[in-house]
């Protein structure tokens, strides 16, 4: 017995010795970490979104004549290069090569002038393939008027991806296109379960949520309520949000142990907030969207009008004003101000309580907001 474990004492330590010999791997990864342009244009910080990098710039730039720097993951390398000058008065795709060459991901840049749309139809769909995991989900997205791509709606879906409960099909994830809408196609938010992967992490349910913001997948496991980011720049004051909804709650609702709650009834949650950005604030999450002091109103579906139907019922929700707050007409105009839409099928999702099966569809919605 003695001799078998020094032989496999020494069979390791040759192994760790080989490995430390032998040169480090060629990292694999294809990404662009940050971008930077010249001149004070842009209205807030570059928008990475899947393959999507989107420049909000203020109206003065000659887009003919812009050549962006980017930095990369280790040893990557970007084609064209960097600070390239380029026509960017139509977006312009970038191809970031590995270190080890194996592996390529296509990126477009698109220089932004106009501020996101008043009006979300959920018409523009796209899907995420993973070809090595075998899964697919939907992703939404708001063109300009112009139909240049604006920004992509963010969900957990990526999160909801990590717990191998996934497939092929969509509606497999918890937030997916529906084809029956209001008018045209609409959003369907299903809290789902996560599995044994998820039960033994403390989040048994993820509820389907669709949101104005980034989805940190970083955050997903270590830090969950931060991984919502929610904001994009704004440039009006909104008053009003609107739209249509449906809802049934799930059968059984259970806390973030998977135990279920007797006489505890799952519901859904639509809200807005409006806030001021800063070098402290760029975004708000889960942890602080209502209540952080750069906040300017909110307008959030009243408890009492969270109901079930099987029809498409309107909702009309005011943004109510923080006591004190007031709007810098300068900053707004510069592009200092965010606002966030989120959607979600389990108002406790945040916290992974709620019911399986709770559905919540959402569609022809719009920000109201005041004349410029």
């Amino acid at each position: 017995m003695i001799r078998v474990t020094y032989f496999i004492v020494c069979l390791l330590l040759g192994i760790t010795l080989v490995s430390c010999i032998r040169d480090e791997a060629l990292n694999a990864e294809a990404d662009i970490l940050t971008c930077t342009v010249s001149g004070d244009i842009l209205k807030r910080d570059p928008i990475l979104q899947n393959n999507n990098l989107a420049l909000l710039v203020t109206a003065q730039p000659d887009l003919t004549h812009q050549a962006p720097e980017f930095t990369l993951t280790p040893g990557a390398i970007i084609s064209p290069a960097s600070g390239t000058e380029r026509d960017f008065t139509t977006p312009q795709s970038y191809t970031v090569t590995s270190e080890d060459g194996n592996w390529k991901k296509e990126y477009q840049v698109t220089y932004i002038i106009a501020g996101i749309s008043s009006e979300y139809h959920f018409e523009n769909v796209k899907d995420y393939k993973s070809s090595l995991l075998k899964y697919v989900y939907n992703i939404f997205y708001e063109n300009d008027s112009e139909g240049k791509w604006v920004m992509d709606w963010a969900s957990g879906n990526t999160g909801f991806a990590l717990t191998g409960a996934g497939t092929e099909d969509p509606v497999s994830f918890p937030t997916s296109s529906y084809a029956e809408g209001k008018v045209g196609k609409c959003v369907k938010l299903e809290t789902k379960s996560t599995g044994d992967f998820g039960s033994k992490l403390g989040m048994p349910i993820a509820a389907g949520n669709l949101f104005m913001g980034t989805f940190s997948v970083g955050n997903a496991l270590t830090d969950p309520l931060k991984a919502t980011m929610f904001g994009v720049p704004f440039e009006h004051i909104p008053t009003y949000l609107k739209g249509y909804y449906k809802y049934k709650a799930g059968e059984v609702y259970k806390d973030e142990n998977g135990n279920i709650v007797k006489d505890k009834k799952d519901t859904w949650d639509i809200y807005a907030i409006f806030y001021e950005t800063d070098e402290k604030t760029k975004t708000l999450d889960a942890t602080n969207r209502f209540d952080h002091p750069n906040l300017i109103s909110i307008a959030r579906i009243d408890e009492k009008d969270r109901k079930e139907t099987d029809e498409w019922t309107e909702f009309y929700l005011p943004f109510v004003t923080k006591t004190g707050k007031t709007v810098d007409k300068d900053k707004l105009k510069a592009g200092k101000y965010n606002v966030a839409i989120v959607f979600s099928s389990s108002i406790e999702g945040d916290y992974f309580r709620g019911a399986v099966g709770s559905t919540l569809y959402v569609d022809e919605v719009e920000l109201i907001h005041t004349a410029d």
